[in-house]
């Protein structure tokens, strides 16, 4: 089981915390097991909604698969707002450096960075932020027009709904595509903002539509990216016929299945050859028969990205 811990700061933001909390819960009904806490040097903490909110002044034991995720707060470039005992910006440190993820939404980079984690890292943060979180952490790279960013272990997110996106990167890194994508079909968050990232999941990028047929095809296709699948198995699985499958897919999502596939599959090697596997190893792994239409693909592929 992975823990997720939610630091709350006075006048946090309710939806910086209930979205990323609702994507991790929504994927625990789904069977994978989260135990969500939230914390706080208080034991309760009023909202900037007005809305109070109870919370733990104990932080429970961390290991590396956990996550520590700092929601944003009302007024963040104000002086004294967001503030934190060093014993807590220290728990950011220690957990980091013994392996975990430390995810920020919004204003919570701003802890972050206090904590000495953004030096050295990209980064983001809400644009009307932007400038006071580059001019307070000059050793960190603020990037602009990013919904997020992941360095490191070291995940930032522009605020608010976009909380929303990170925590389901954060799930289709650890259970795969298909499982985020049911996530996000639960919540009905299709629909999103795309903006010029390019570290967000596939799955994310090509799933802001409202196509049932296309999502069944979709969802096929995350679960089973590694195997052989004929566009007919598709068009069954969609309930429609090919001719129209290929016909909505491109409509719907700019690609054709087998393109679609492709991504999926390139995304996932880039995943396994950042924490060491060769490139022929992950080439067979994600079904590839060897490294060459691995490498073609990834040139084709080939853009600035982050994390």
């Amino acid at each position: 089981m992975a823990t997720v811990v939610f630091l709350l700061v006075p006048q946090v933001h309710l939806l910086d915390l209930a979205g990323p909390a609702q994507v991790f819960s929504t994927a625990r009904a789904q069977g994978h097991p989260y135990d969500l806490r939230y914390v706080a040097e208080q034991d309760e903490v009023v909202t900037a909604q007005g809305l109070p909110v109870r919370a733990s002044v104990d932080w429970p034991a961390l290991g590396p698969a956990d996550l520590v995720v700092v929601p944003g707060w009302r007024s963040p470039i104000s002086p004294g707002t967001g503030r934190l005992d060093a014993a807590t910006l220290d728990r950011l440190t220690a957990h980091h450096a013994a392996g975990g993820t430390v995810v920020s939404v919004c204003a919570g980079a701003d802890a972050l960075g206090r904590a000495g984690l953004l030096d050295g890292r990209r980064c983001t943060t809400h644009h009307g932020v932007q400038d006071e979180l580059a001019r307070r952490y000059p050793g960190a790279t603020v990037l602009r027009d990013r919904l997020y960013v992941v360095d490191e272990r070291v995940a930032t997110s522009a605020g608010i709904a976009s909380g929303i996106d990170l925590a389901l990167h954060l799930v289709a890194t650890r259970h795969g595509p298909a499982t985020a994508a049911r996530v996000a079909r639960e919540m009905v968050v299709y629909a999103r903002r795309n903006g010029h990232e390019r570290q967000d999941s596939v799955m994310l990028r090509h799933r802001a539509h409202l196509s049932d047929v296309v999502h069944r095809a979709q969802d096929l296709l995350d679960e089973r990216f590694t195997e052989p699948l004929p566009l007919g198995e598709l068009a069954l699985a969609a309930g429609v016929s090919e001719r129209t499958l290929t016909r909505l897919f491109g409509a719907s999502t700019g690609l054709t299945p087998l393109r679609y596939q492709q991504l999926l599959r390139v995304e996932r090697a880039e995943h396994l050859i950042g924490h060491g596997v060769t490139v022929e190893a992950a080439a067979r792994a994600v079904g590839f028969a060897d490294a060459r239409m691995l490498r073609r693909l990834r040139a084709r592929t080939a853009a600035p990205t982050v994390g």
